[in-house]
């Protein structure tokens, strides 16, 4: 794949193909088949048709290979990890009022909160069925399916509780660095942990090593995270297919904000917080953020979060699996969309 950072990092080569398989695999599995919710099934399939990257899904397919499994037994999955996280997203762009998602109307806008809100439920509903149909199909074993269910439940709840820490942030002035942190791990690195135990458990690994790439995807998810919150506020807006500067329009206390407010004057912290409420003072904010050093702190820290997700893959022997579970880390903090 092409080049899309300044470091000179590529994307994963297999990274396209693993996600056409789970593209291919979704869509089959989304296929309307009761044609009078022929809406429903559309604004489900919505923003699917631009693909995404699928990192999480690779990360679980990769997870499942690094300790000795088969890719293709990890698919169904891998699926049901990208329809969980588009769920998600479906749900936070009405909670957050955002109108575009990965260069297209958010499904909220093109059919309304009602069919949206149905949407995000029924691809739900999907999740399960992925994993107990799927995987049962592909030849891996009840126990191990249970634990998979079990695993993205959990992973399920913990989104929730982040949402509900993010939510409570943007009404409050000062949030702290650790606070921040809980709601991350919950909100986004939780999936990216899931991902990463359910491809070892396919694979059919010890619980010693399931925790320990669960760790590597927890960690690796706070890393990304913390360039997506950098990302929001300095990005180029058409590659990265939604709003540049939406965190601050909305009060959003991210890594890079906590930053600069914990630093600013009475007059800077004014500036930054108001522009929530007047978007005229947007572009000053976003100066302040930069020139306090909140877009280089949360580089920073992204970057070592990646390096102690590294780490947990060191003892793993050297393998093309092993490779791209390395690459997709450091990628995550070196992107540009």
């Amino acid at each position: 794949m092409s080049m899309d950072t300044s470091s000179g990092l590529e994307w994963p080569s297999d990274l396209a193909e693993t996600a056409r398989k789970v593209k291919s695999y979704i869509e089959d599995f989304l296929e309307t088949v009761f044609p009078p919710a022929q809406t429903l099934y559309q604004a489900s399939r919505h923003l699917f048709t631009t693909g995404g990257k699928m990192l999480r899904p690779y990360m679980a397919v990769k997870a499942c290979e690094v300790v000795g499994g088969s890719a293709e037994q990890a698919v169904p999955a891998a699926a049901a990890v990208e329809m969980l996280h588009t769920f998600t997203l479906i749900h936070d762009d009405i909670i957050d009022r955002d109108e575009v998602r990965r260069g297209l109307p958010a499904v909220h806008v093109k059919w309304g909160e009602p069919v949206a809100i149905l949407a995000g439920d029924f691809l739900f509903s999907k999740v399960f069925l992925a994993v107990s149909r799927g995987l049962k199909d592909r030849g891996v074993p009840s126990e191990t399916v249970a634990r998979v269910v079990e695993v993205l439940a959990d992973a399920t709840g913990k989104i929730c509780e982040g949402q509900m820490l993010d939510m409570s942030f943007e009404g409050r002035e000062t949030v702290s660095e650790e606070e921040y942190l809980a709601m991350v791990e919950r909100k986004t690195a939780y999936l990216f942990k899931a991902s990463s135990q359910i491809g070892a458990l396919i694979g059919g690994a010890g619980e010693d090593w399931v925790e320990r790439l669960g760790e590597y995807g927890r960690l690796a998810g706070i890393g990304f995270q913390m360039v997506d919150d950098v990302l929001g506020l300095v990005a180029d807006e058409a590659k990265l297919g939604k709003p540049v500067g939406s965190d601050l329009r909305e009060g959003k206390k991210t890594m890079p904000i906590i930053y600069a407010l914990s630093r600013a004057s009475v007059e800077q912290r004014k500036t930054i917080l108001e522009a929530s409420v007047k978007p005229e003072r947007m572009g000053e904010a976003l100066k302040l953020i930069v020139s306090l050093g909140g877009i280089d702190y949360a580089k920073t820290q992204a970057r070592k979060y990646v390096e102690a997700a590294l780490e947990q893959l060191k003892p793993l022997p050297e393998t093309p699996a092993k490779k791209s579970l390395e690459t997709l880390a450091k990628i995550l903090v070196e992107r540009e969309f």
